[in-house]
């Protein structure tokens, strides 16, 4: 961590963008993945894979207002909000930052796959890491589209699960933030410490300039994360359509094993957050056990294999794999509790 000026900072804040000169570029790995996609949509409008191709666009249906605004809102995050703003209110590593990270979960409605785009976002923009962990765990779940959802499926026991996300959330950046004070994480180079900061571009609003900006901020946040966003979406059609969803219900008990299963069941199912709680909600009404569907939601987002290579791309292999390490024990031990009292 360094600190600058003000204005430096101002500047600071969209360093990482291209030159307004410069062509915009889509990287190597974004164009084979959209290749790849597209292929697998036209081989699935063949007759014999008639339902490969239905499972494909009802993901795409769910996925794509929810990712295009995910990068979208990136994007203006990447061109307005001055870096000295971001650090301030989640650069540091206390608990401040972290009960402001959950509080701004609350304010995006945006699935657990959109939200993968704004974390990381705010942490090229000098969030810390314990900070962006406890954004991207309660996000999914604290969004106001989704707790209606949940609630609506759910009940009382909805606002719980909401409850113990958030709890999971704030423990996980606690742990985080513990290993980041003894120096075992990576470091955040973007993260720099200011007295205050400018809202230059929302002062001196330019509508032609505002527009070019957010674009380049989006594409520069797509070519990060949307091929590894394509990816995850093959693997689970491909998961969706061959592998019978009468095996994940006939093997998810409420007993440990049925538990332990639903969490691998949740590890390989890539959905986004108002997906799967569809699904949370079908295993509900199977098993009559609520420790199985929380397990089943909350494991979805500690590990997802998108997140995780993200995350092990985007800020390190230390914080992708500790992730996990972290916050599936917690997962799994309110799992177990909620299956023995409810």
């Amino acid at each position: 961590m360094h600190t600058v000026s003000n204005k430096d900072a101002d500047q600071a804040s969209c360093c990482h963008i291209s030159p307004p000169d410069e062509p915009l570029q889509v990287s190597r790995n974004l164009k084979i993945s959209l290749v790849l996609l597209l292929f697998l949509v036209a081989v699935s409008f063949l007759p014999v894979f008639s339902t490969l191709n239905e499972s494909l666009l009802s993901y795409l249906r769910l996925l794509a207002i929810p990712i295009v605004l995910g990068f979208l809102l990136g994007g203006v995050i990447d061109y307005f909000v001055p870096q000295g703003f971001i650090y301030r209110y989640f650069g540091k590593t206390g608990k401040s930052s972290l009960l402001w990270a959950l509080a701004g979960g609350f304010l995006m409605s945006s699935c657990s796959h959109g939200i993968l785009a704004i974390a990381i976002q705010i942490y090229r923009k000098g969030a810390s890491i314990p900070a962006v962990i406890t954004f991207l765990l309660a996000s999914p779940w604290a969004n106001f589209p989704v707790t209606i959802l949940l609630v609506s499926f759910f009940g009382w026991k909805g606002v719980l699960f909401i409850v113990t996300a958030g709890f999971i959330a704030i423990i996980t950046g606690l742990v985080f933030a513990t290993l980041e004070r003894s120096g075992y994480l990576e470091k955040n180079h973007a993260a720099i410490s200011v007295e205050g900061y400018e809202w230059e571009r929302v002062r001196n609003f330019s509508l032609k300039q505002s527009v070019t900006g957010v674009l380049r901020g989006s594409l520069s946040l797509s070519n990060m994360v949307l091929w590894w966003l394509i990816v995850g979406l093959m693997v689970a059609v491909l998961i969706d359509v061959y592998v019978p969803g009468e095996f994940f219900m006939r093997y998810l008990g409420a007993d440990p094993g049925g538990l332990l299963l639903t969490l691998v069941g949740a590890t390989v199912i890539e959905v986004c957050s108002e997906g799967s709680s569809v699904i949370a909600f079908e295993i509900y009404e199977k098993v009559q056990a609520f420790g199985n569907p929380f397990v089943f939601l909350m494991a979805g987002v500690v590990t997802d294999y998108t997140e995780i290579g993200l995350l092990w791309t985007s800020i390190g292999r230390k914080t992708a794999l500790l992730l996990p390490a972290v916050a599936v024990p917690q997962v799994l031990f309110f799992g177990f509790l909620y299956n023995a009292i409810l």
